[in-house]
């Protein structure tokens, strides 16, 4: 639906150090990126930048834009496009600004602006993990169809978003599905990104090796395969460690949302080693006062990633239960199954999409 929609959506990657603008057309990017230093310290500067790349990005286009649509680091009033608050890399934004509404006067559009672990899952749920997890369950002939999802990113921080039947959550107070401040299962006084984010990973191998080495988590995944010199063990704990956090806040969010997983950023080019434990964790039993044990989730959760293990979620789909006094059959299926992915899209690309999608569908 989406991909063969020809209307154009003007879009912005904004960090803390350049900004990036775009524009897609049928979730394809159709200009050529525009990179501009971000200004984030001089709110003048940042805002004078922010109308000079959109402008000339509009200018490119063959047809004008239906809508701006991006990400913008928070907390922020989303839906009435106002920045704000204990920003770290936008200062000058910390008294509040009211981002939308100024573009919006500036190019006479609808302007949408949200967090980037909701357009993240936005773009999953609508042209990514979703819709290809539901394709293939068509396929293989089972009657299953999934319609939630919880995204979450792995980077500079731990991001999330969750669609329920299609719409995005964003809650009462813009701050629906924010597990970055759940409480961290290794590091109880702490919050969970503490032991989630690139930070995490750093911190971790310097403190099991002693190693004051500045190491990328590139480079520490890099020991981890045996690819550089350094220490394999430290290296792949400093990744396990994370997933055992992460399989915490996941297990708690996924009981609720009970939908697919999808997971995304820089740091999942390591997922081989933190994806294990992120799946052990959620995998985990608990206890009641009588001594009962059982897993933790009502779901189990399948790793999509694994071809034996996704064969084995594709198949089945129930079996033939009589209706009591009638000839009657229904399909039973009483297996109740999750499953976990990495993003095929990119973090990037997904929240592009999401991007796109999400003003589209608000201005109908």
């Amino acid at each position: 639906m989406y991909q063969h929609d020809n209307r154009t959506v003007v879009t912005l990657d904004a960090g803390g150090t350049n900004f990036v603008f775009g524009a897609m057309r049928g979730c394809e990017f159709i200009t050529e990126p525009l990179r501009k230093p971000s200004n984030a310290d001089d709110l003048d500067r940042c805002l004078a930048t922010l109308v000079e790349g959109f402008g000339e990005i509009i200018s490119r286009l063959d047809t004008p834009p239906v809508a701006i649509s991006f990400a913008f680091p928070g907390p922020a009033d989303y839906p009435h496009g106002i920045i704000g608050g204990n920003l770290p890399n936008f200062p000058s934004f910390r008294d509040g600004v009211a981002l939308g509404p100024f573009l919006e006067m500036k190019f006479g559009i609808p302007v949408f602006i949200n967090n980037d672990g909701n357009l993240f899952a936005y773009g999953e749920a609508m042209v990514g993990a979703l819709p290809r997890i539901n394709e293939a369950l068509a396929a293989a002939g089972s009657q299953k169809r999934y319609r939630n999802l919880l995204g979450v990113t792995f980077g500079t921080g731990f991001g999330c978003g969750v669609v329920i039947n299609g719409e995005l959550l964003m809650g009462d107070n813009a701050a629906g599905g924010d597990v970055w401040c759940f409480r961290n299962s290794l590091l109880p006084e702490y919050i969970v990104e503490e032991s989630v984010s690139i930070r995490a990973v750093k911190r971790v191998y310097r403190e099991l090796t002693g190693d004051d080495t500045e190491l990328t988590p590139k480079d520490i995944c890099d020991i981890a395969k045996g690819a550089r010199p350094g220490d394999m063990r430290a290296a792949r704990e400093s990744f396990a460690r994370m997933g055992r956090a992460a399989g915490d806040a996941l297990a708690q969010a996924a009981t609720i949302v009970d939908g697919i997983i999808v997971l995304g950023g820089g740091l999942t080019g390591a997922a081989e080693f933190f994806v294990p434990a992120i799946l052990e964790e959620m995998g985990s039993s608990l206890k009641m006062m009588d001594g009962t044990s059982f897993c933790r989730m009502q779901t189990e959760v399948v790793n999509l990633d694994d071809e034996a293990c996704l064969r084995r979620f594709l198949t089945g789909g129930g079996t033939p239960l009589r209706v009591y006094g009638s000839d009657k059959v229904v399909m039973y299926d009483s297996r109740k199954q999750i499953g976990l992915t990495v993003s095929r899209l990119g973090a990037s690309r997904a929240i592009s999409a999401g991007a796109y999608v999400y003003a589209l569908n608000h201005i109908g």
